[in-house]
């Protein structure tokens, strides 16, 4: 029998989400195809991180849907989203600061190669999930510090190295929270052209503050407004909104179109 492929890796249909009687996320619907990278961004305040943590089962929804290569995940715990094939990173960097980059990536990968919470099985033994961890390294161009302690990592390693952690179990849809923030000009760079590569065939969403990483990277953008969806299109056409202007990138938009 021939598998079928949904056409779309996530969907959200009328999503709400209210904290005691204050609504942050207000009916947005949105379908993100396959392979797709989508920049979302928005004010401060415009419940994009609050979006992530629903879309991750940090948070559970008021009301609406949220399938995941269609399959409703709302209401999951993170941990069975994360295995049937969704990933992410978070604001604030989340790695084993006492453990190698080599010992970090490997947990990354053990769940997916079946092996659970098992300690009958010595590590140094299972060569699928060493071999898959040197490769991770490489992807994210981490080899040369494979026994550093992640807590010796520069700033942009130890991000690099949470994106390797976050593909580690082979999610298809990859959530990206602020990846860039901290960085400098030069290492943000070179940061985008890393999540490029690793992330090729993947579906992506990131939150992003720079206009910069977001039109660079971004095959459609998501513009989040006090809880709702005020557009999501191609970056030209967001570009061009004018709704999208004035309630919230402005100059913004000049200065990137001028740089561009």
């Amino acid at each position: 029998m021939t598998q079928t492929v949904h056409p779309f890796a996530l969907e959200l249909k009328n999503l709400r989400k209210s904290f005691g009687k204050t609504e942050i996320i207000r009916g947005i619907d949105m379908a993100v195809k396959p392979g797709e990278r989508v920049g979302i961004i928005g004010p401060n305040g415009a419940g994009k991180s609050t979006l992530f943590n629903l879309i991750s089962g940090r948070f559970e929804p008021s009301s609406g849907e949220i399938l995941l290569n269609g399959y409703r995940i709302d209401g999951k715990k993170p941990f069975e989203i994360n295995r049937m094939g969704l990933s992410r990173s978070f604001q604030i960097t989340n790695i084993f600061p006492k453990l190698s980059v080599f010992e970090n990536l490997r947990c990354g990968v053990l769940w997916s190669l079946g092996y659970k919470y098992t300690f009958l099985k010595f590590l140094l033994d299972l060569d699928d999930a060493n071999d898959r961890a040197e490769a991770l390294m490489e992807m994210v161009r981490l080899d040369k510090k494979r026994d550093t302690l992640a807590m010796n990592l520069t700033y942009a390693e130890q991000r690099a190295l949470e994106i390797g952690i976050t593909i580690a179990g082979g999610a298809n849809v990859i959530l990206l929270d602020e990846p860039t923030a901290g960085m400098s000009k030069s290492e943000t760079s070179r940061f985008i052209r890393l999540i490029k590569e690793v992330t090729v065939g993947k579906t992506l969403l990131t939150v992003e503050h720079d206009m910069g990483v977001v039109f660079g990277l971004a095959d459609k953008i998501a513009v989040v407004v006090y809880g709702e969806l005020l557009a999501f299109d191609v970056p030209e056409a967001v570009r061009a909104d004018a709704r999208v202007q004035e309630a919230y990138l402005g100059s913004v938009v000049a200065q990137a179109q001028a740089a561009a």
